[in-house]
């Protein structure tokens, strides 16, 4: 069986829509977990995510961040304040994944950059590109990295961010959805609006 590296093959929606059977909804029903009835930001939730907001703009007003730096400066503290580092979620880093291509010889072969789990769930996939690349170039290799979770009679739900925007995309039964961009760049509110949204995917799986 040939094995062919994620980031080579799926390289474009369409692609990933092709090759595993994808669909984009087109309800306003199917991805309710990032808008609707969204936990609160306490006060000391805010403290931390105005510290995190002002050290990434600090960084970014600096130059072009690599993808490594913004999953450092970025990705890493918002799942803390999420409460996603915490049980009875499980964090894997540069996890290594197959996804078999129905219909086809073909294996594919990837690195998720971060997991969380609880027990053998697949809770979030996130995927962090540099800053110099548009936060939609992590989508087709996300929908990939999504359809192999073990899971898959079960909604996943991935974190797509170069740093400046952040999205979320939800897959279930072969369909898709995404979320609006939240841009951390422009204020420190739609830092929180994402925190918000962790945060309500960790209370839906707990």
């Amino acid at each position: 069986m040939q094995g062919l590296a994620v980031t080579e093959t799926i390289t474009t929606i369409s692609e990933a829509e092709t090759r595993f059977g994808l669909t984009r909804s087109k309800s306003e029903d199917f991805f309710p977990e990032w808008h609707d009835q969204l936990p609160e930001i306490n006060s000391s939730d805010r403290t931390n995510l105005e510290i995190l907001w002002q050290r990434y703009i600090y960084h970014r007003s600096n130059g072009h961040l690599l993808a490594s730096t913004v999953m450092l400066l970025l990705v890493s503290p918002l799942l803390t304040v999420a409460g996603l580092y915490d049980p009875p979620f499980l964090i894997k880093a540069e996890e290594s994944v197959q996804i078999t291509v129905a219909d086809s010889e073909e294996t594919l072969q990837g690195r998720i950059d971060v997991l969380v789990l609880r027990d053998h769930l697949w809770i979030i996939v996130l995927e962090s590109k540099k800053t110099m690349l548009s936060v939609w170039s992590a989508l087709p290799q996300t929908l990939a990295y999504l359809m192999a979770s073990p899971n898959n009679n079960l909604p996943t739900l991935g974190m797509l961010t170069n740093g400046d925007d952040i999205v979320f995309v939800k897959l279930e039964n072969k369909h898709y959805a995404l979320s609006r961009v939240f841009a951390p760049l422009s204020t420190q509110s739609e830092l929180e609006s994402a925190c918000q949204v962790l945060r309500k995917i960790a209370e839906i799986i707990k």
